[in-house]
């Protein structure tokens, strides 16, 4: 399991990492994220869930663009075990289910999939494709499957250069806030 202190040194490490196909690092994307579901008012977990949705991609670092080569890096599956014993499901089934996510909006929304950049589309298919209609279904039952499509939706406008948003630290906070009883350190 992963403590606050090195998720943050992991972000600092590793965050300079270009975020496949986009003018965005990865320590860019995960704050962008956090601070769309900040300024939607969202819980602080899931808060902490965007700002860690992508955290996989750090964990298993599998080079730049690696739908390009057909690689599923799995990322939202990667980070779980590090996360688990921190966090509680609110903030952990979030990520988990964020690429599900993608699936059943491109299953349940007509224009979603055109909006999803050149990578997501790749990645998509690697990821199993559009949800059948029963699939989207099944997805959205379960718990937490709606908090993940929000997550999911901030994730596809977390990609823009400039994008001012607050420092590593008071998302640290967030966490701390977030960790289970006793693990916020």
């Amino acid at each position: 399991m992963l403590s606050i202190p090195e998720i943050c040194k992991l972000f600092e490490d590793e965050g300079d990492a270009m975020y496949s196909g986009e003018p965005v690092s990865q320590r860019e994307h995960a704050l962008q994220t956090a601070t769309l579901a900040d300024q939607a008012g969202a819980t602080p977990e899931l808060i902490c869930a965007a700002l860690l949705h992508d955290l996989g991609h750090l964990l298993n670092a599998q080079g730049a663009t690696p739908s390009e080569r057909g690689i599923d890096d799995t990322h939202q599956y990667f980070a779980i075990p590090y996360l688990r014993g921190l966090f509680s499901p609110a903030v952990l089934e979030p990520i988990r289910l964020h690429v599900d996510a993608k699936r059943y909006l491109c299953a349940t929304d007509m224009g979603y999939f055109e909006k999803l950049s050149e990578d997501s589309k790749r990645s998509l298919a690697l990821q199993g494709g559009v949800f059948s209609a029963d699939a989207a279904s099944t997805f959205i039952a379960q718990p937490f499957a709606a908090d993940a499509v929000s997550l999911r939706l901030w994730d596809d406008l977390a990609k823009e250069a400039g994008f001012v948003t607050p420092a590593m630290p008071y998302f640290a906070a967030l966490m701390s806030e977030c960790a289970l009883s006793g693990l916020n350190s």
